[in-house]
């Protein structure tokens, strides 16, 4: 398994969420407390270059990963930082290097990616929910991103206001495997927009 590929396909699948999403759309509420649809599109965007900008250079200071911007165009937006993404993993034989991951301490290139892949399949569920547009992610995004997600301890520590993902939350036993996964990182998967 390549993860650079998964992590392409990811993208892709973000992608195709943030194409839909319309300038009426742009200050409805999210899943994710404290972000519009247009906070979190700045979001992903600044991750996006964080990701890059880090994978070339080993590190990347706090504004590449914070600082993207949107312009009159989100969905332009979105697919050149996800271009710079493809581009700054292009080069297979380092992904055993090391970088700078925001706050969260260095880790191979690789593992970098698994991150960033998680942060795709469930930014996209958090966007197509927000704007209510259909959205299921393949079987082997989830089942890679999952895999992550039981790795990231469930502590207040480590979770909570601030934090990446909150507490997770109770889903029932025979809820399907991406909704585990919402519950897992702390998303309601019946959330609803108060719009509604």
């Amino acid at each position: 398994m390549d993860i650079r590929d998964l992590d392409r396909r990811a993208g892709a699948v973000l992608g195709e969420v943030v194409m839909q999403v319309r300038p009426e759309h742009l200050w409805f509420p999210t899943p994710c407390p404290d972000w519009t649809v247009r906070g979190l599109l700045r979001h992903i965007v600044s991750e996006n270059e964080g990701f890059a900008a880090a994978a070339l250079n080993g590190s990347a200071p706090v504004q590449a990963w914070n600082g993207g911007r949107l312009g009159d165009h989100p969905s332009g937006a979105y697919r050149r930082s996800n271009a710079r993404v493809a581009d700054a993993f292009a080069d297979g034989g380092a992904l055993d290097r090391l970088m700078e991951v925001r706050e969260y301490g260095s880790f191979p290139r690789r593992i970098a990616l698994t991150f960033h892949q998680l942060d795709c399949v469930i930014h996209a569920w958090d966007l197509a929910r927000a704007i209510d547009v259909p959205y299921d992610p393949p079987p082997d995004l989830v089942e890679q991103a999952f895999a992550l997600a039981r790795r990231i301890p469930d502590t207040d520590a480590v979770r909570g206001p601030g934090a990446a993902f909150e507490r997770s939350v109770k889903v029932p036993g025979d809820a399907s495997d991406f909704d585990q996964l919402l519950g897992l990182l702390g998303r309601n998967p019946d959330w609803v927009s108060p719009l509604d």
